[in-house]
């Protein structure tokens, strides 16, 4: 017969072994809630081949009719364009694109963040969290496209560990720009501080949501990826090492 502290420390083993098939089952639940959310924003011009030009994801906060992404990803629209061409939103999926005009937007340049007003129905917004909560080791994912729109819109998860929460320097328009100065200027600190994730990127990824595992809120919007060498290194050689800007600074651009 088992005892009683015996039997307490079976038990107790028993969950130690369950809990990584239990914390699994957990991500798959958040992952598909999750991609209801996630969107591809970019530019639409109906006489083009392809009509739809990617340009990086976005997720539904708020009401569910605005749309959060990094303020770089609009600025890459040239000012000089087809007057027919419009900033858009595109929901996931295949074949045919479901295009949702945006209307109006606001950036936060400072901390490299834009939200997009959108037109028709409201999607599910995801629930922003305290970023003043995140802790290193904390398991998170991000879901967005980061091949763009090559293989279609479809949402692409991946998972990592808030690594640090280090002080940085303002956010950059893209990855191409972290020369050797660059990353001692933001590992000498500045106004804000960043996450540092252990998770690997892509350029497609700007703007994605990357958020608690099991709750699914969201701690930060993707920003920068650390590549070595050149922006286009970034899809034969990516780094594990990529950052995020805390959303609270998301809240505050919402608030205004």
């Amino acid at each position: 017969m088992v005892s009683g502290p015996r039997r307490a420390l079976i038990a107790a083993l028993g969950l130690g072994l369950l809990s990584p098939v239990q914390a699994l089952a957990d991500l798959v639940d958040t992952v598909a809630s999750v991609k209801r959310s996630i969107v591809a924003v970019g530019t639409y011009l109906p006489t083009r081949s392809p009509q739809f030009r990617f340009l990086g994801t976005g997720f539904a906060v708020g009401d569910g009719r605005q749309v959060a992404t990094n303020a770089h990803v609009l600025e890459a629209v040239p000012e000089r364009r087809d007057p027919n061409e419009r900033i858009v939103v595109v929901l996931p999926g295949v074949g045919r694109v479901n295009v949702r005009a945006v209307e109006r937007d606001e950036r936060d340049r400072d901390h490299d963040l834009a939200v997009l007003w959108i037109a028709g129905a409201p999607l599910p917004a995801l629930v922003l969290a305290d970023s003043d909560t995140a802790r290193d080791g904390q398991d998170i994912a991000m879901t967005g496209f980061p091949l763009g729109a090559s293989l279609g819109i479809i949402p692409v998860t991946h998972r990592g560990i808030i690594a640090a929460i280090p002080p940085a320097g303002q956010p950059l328009a893209s990855a191409g720009q972290l020369d050797a100065a660059t990353i001692r200027r933001l590992s000498a600190g500045s106004r804000f501080d960043v996450l540092q994730l252990d998770i690997v990127s892509y350029p497609g990824n700007s703007g994605s949501p990357i958020y608690d595992t099991q709750s699914g809120h969201v701690l930060g919007v993707l920003n920068i990826v650390l590549v070595k060498g050149m922006r286009e290194n970034a899809m034969t050689n990516p780094s594990g090492i990529s950052y995020a800007i805390p959303i609270n600074h998301l809240k505050a651009l919402l608030a205004r």
